[in-house]
């Protein structure tokens, strides 16, 4: 039982640390990443034009930010459940849920970017937050349950 309650502290400790892991992602976003966008939006943005961006540099730096994030979330997945299965799935979906955002917010960006803000807005939010990990979590308590 003192086993088990150790454990499950080591545990609790483990994902509060990849918790705060994710919130100094988020606190220092406008030091570790390049992201036009994230005063742009913070405005009444759509009234003012679209920033001038270096699309190269945008790229980059989402892709380094989805990976922080989705390194950190599995790590959470894999603490949390301890279940390689729930693991492997959920790196197979952050991938393919990268490269379809990652797509559609380049050709939104190329495209429509003047007419289609809050689309932008919201696909760049689910490349640079970790909103799958709180899509995941319930539905795999429920997967855990039903089983």
């Amino acid at each position: 039982m003192l086993k088990n309650l150790l454990n499950n502290k080591i545990k609790v400790f483990v994902l509060l640390l990849l918790v705060l892991v994710l919130a100094s992602i988020r606190i220092f976003e406008e030091s570790l990443f390049y992201d036009p966008y994230l005063d742009y939006f913070k405005t009444d943005f759509t009234n003012f034009p679209m920033p001038v961006v270096d699309k190269l540099s945008l790229f980059l730096s989402l892709v380094f930010r989805y990976s922080l994030n989705s390194i950190v979330s599995i790590a959470f997945i894999q603490i949390a459940f301890n279940d390689i299965n729930f693991t492997k799935f959920a790196s197979v979906l952050y991938g393919i849920l990268f490269v379809i955002l990652i797509i559609v917010f380049y050709v939104v960006l190329a495209f429509f970017a003047d007419e289609s803000k809050m689309e932008l807005f919201y696909i760049r939010r689910f490349l640079i937050q970790p909103l799958f990990l709180l899509l995941f979590i319930p539905g795999y308590l429920i997967q855990k349950r039903v089983n």
